[in-house]
């Protein structure tokens, strides 16, 4: 089993809005509602946007499974009286959910909070090793603001919208709030804004100072095409801003290494302004992942050397 513990710093995936080119999006609307009943449902690539925003209210449990392998985290998840929700999803036949979650083998679980992926494990753990994850995932969401419950009968066959149950968290600060209501509307610069307010407010809001970073490689990525920043950044190895464009993507599908490797390699060779964006950037990336993140340390250690 692997489990590196539920955590929401160094959970953002951003593949999704990194749209390839002459891929349109999906029309909204279009989607068919999830199939299942209770707490576990099953999930499609059509309707998994469906499950994205129920996890703002609730956390979501997500199984990936494969041929000859049945789901097996229903009645656990069920145990916790609807604080839980199972979506449960063949990943053979939904290859784009099994990569937004970079999942390699089956069975595999994941978590979903406030819209963000959180890697579970891999495997078959003891049911007793679960609710301990499940445990820990809970506390996350907790410190998220994300504490609602669902009736158990609220996803009903019929596929109507699922209801949440009486909400037992204590709000987000308002500026937190702001903010993670402009991400849900795509309006980033909207949420740098509010973050940057808090943290004018109270420069130890260290959830703000993660969230600004978050919300800025956000901002950054919108519209963006992983294509094209690929081939402008292999077309100019020499340049910080191609090279900060795709160590962005990298850091938005959970490649860290990879973007670390690739702006400290170049740092080098930067003159003054270049190293200042570099080392501006690598700091924010150190606030996304955390700094209890092995792959933080020694880069941050790296990056030490070389200023010095």
């Amino acid at each position: 089993m692997s489990n590196p513990g539920p955590s929401l710093r160094g959970a953002v995936d951003l593949s999704g809005l990194v749209r390839r080119a002459n891929t349109p999006p999906p029309a909204p609307g279009s989607a068919p509602e999830p199939a299942g009943s209770g707490l576990v449902v099953e999930v499609t690539e059509a309707t998994f946007p469906q499950i994205v925003e129920l996890s703002s209210r609730v956390p979501v449990i997500v199984e990936l499974y494969g041929a000859g392998i049945a789901p097996a985290l229903g009645p656990i998840v069920e145990s916790y009286g609807g604080r839980l929700v199972l979506a449960t999803v063949d990943a053979q036949a939904n290859p784009g959910i099994a990569e937004a979650f970079q999942v390699r083998e089956v069975p595999a679980a994941a978590g979903i909070l406030g819209g963000r992926p959180v890697p579970l494990f891999v495997g078959t753990p003891a049911d007793e090793q679960v609710r301990q994850v499940f445990d820990q995932l809970l506390q996350v969401a907790q410190q998220n603001g994300i504490t609602g419950a669902l009736d158990p009968n609220a996803l009903a066959p019929d596929g109507d919208a699922p209801e949440p149950g009486e909400p037992v968290e204590e709000p987000l600060p308002p500026l937190h709030q702001e903010a993670f209501d402009a991400i849900s509307t795509g309006d980033y610069a909207g949420a740098v804004a509010a973050y940057r307010k808090a943290i004018a407010q109270n420069p130890r809001d260290t959830l703000a100072v993660a969230g600004l970073a978050q919300a800025s490689l956000l901002q950054r990525l919108d519209g963006a095409v992983a294509d094209d920043l690929r081939a402008a950044a292999a077309a100019a190895p020499a340049s910080a801003a191609a090279q900060l464009a795709v160590a962005d993507l990298d850091v938005s599908g959970g490649h860290l290494d990879d973007a670390f490797a690739r702006l400290l390699d170049l740092f080098p060779s930067l003159d003054g302004e270049g190293r200042e964006a570099v080392r501006s950037r690598l700091l924010e990336y150190f606030e996304i992942a955390g700094a209890d993140d092995p792959r933080v340390a020694a880069a941050r250690r790296r990056l030490t050397l070389l200023l010095y």
